[in-house]
């Protein structure tokens, strides 16, 4: 009988410590999930599409010297002025011209570093619309400033792209679902849902530096074409 209980008590035991060790490793398993994010598939890829730009924003300056910075100042602004009412005379809208920037510094004679003068730099940002007429605009605008005219900057760019960055997105897409099979295929895996879609920002055109003005008869202006990309990244989770 004593060898029984013992055996009973024994076997109670193991059991015991079965359902405890079983309680344990489901335990370790939630735990070990919870740290992280299920094993994925991730891509990323961009889509282009090209664009005629319709819209020139050109930055011309207007540069004056005087031996006072007075006469520099008022010089500049007459100049300035000329240059802004030619533009509103060949169509530019009050609302697409603004002062971008003005400065008055000192000039210095080379030997002494003694103060020689003031020159007077007012640029003035314009959005033109009919590019086509951009160069005739320019040569105007030149005209009314004389030889104190400076083009500083010009970029294009396109008013409404939402349907060539529509093309671009869904075009990005599906170069990276390609990508994401691929792998899946190599890994011997199978490709899952789409856990996430991130758009990656893009940057802006890029402005093309200018310089002093060349009084040609007309200025030549072509927009050319215009590149536009949307990235995406894309993450998969694995079947």
């Amino acid at each position: 009988m004593a060898a029984n209980r013992n055996l009973i008590v024994a076997s109670a035991l193991v059991v015991s410590a079965l359902g405890l060790l079983s309680a344990g490793c489901a335990d370790g398993s939630d735990a070990q999930a919870g740290t992280g994010a299920p094993p994925g598939i991730s891509t990323q890829a961009t889509g282009k599409v090209s664009g005629t730009p319709d819209t020139l924003t050109v930055v011309l300056g207007v540069q004056t010297q005087a031996r006072d910075a007075a006469g520099a100042l008022a010089d500049n602004a007459d100049k300035a002025n000329a240059l802004i009412d030619t533009l509103k005379e060949k169509g530019v809208r009050a609302e697409d011209i603004q002062t971008s920037g003005l400065s008055v510094q000192p000039t210095y004679d080379p030997n002494s570093a003694a103060i020689t003068g003031y020159q007077v730099t007012n640029q003035v940002t314009a959005t033109v619309h009919d590019v086509s007429a951009a160069g005739g605009l320019i040569d105007a605008a030149a005209a009314a400033a004389g030889d104190a005219a400076r083009v500083q900057q010009t970029s294009f760019s396109i008013a409404d792209d939402s349907d060539l960055r529509a093309q671009a997105r869904a075009d990005a897409v599906r170069q990276a679902q390609a990508q994401a099979r691929q792998i899946a295929e190599a890994a011997g895996v199978g490709l899952g849902e789409v856990r996430s879609i991130t758009e990656v920002p893009a940057t802006g055109p890029t402005p093309f530096p200018g310089g002093a003005l060349d009084r040609a008869p007309s200025t030549p202006i072509e927009p050319g074409s215009q590149e536009l990309t949307v990235s995406v990244a894309v993450v998969y989770d694995i079947g």
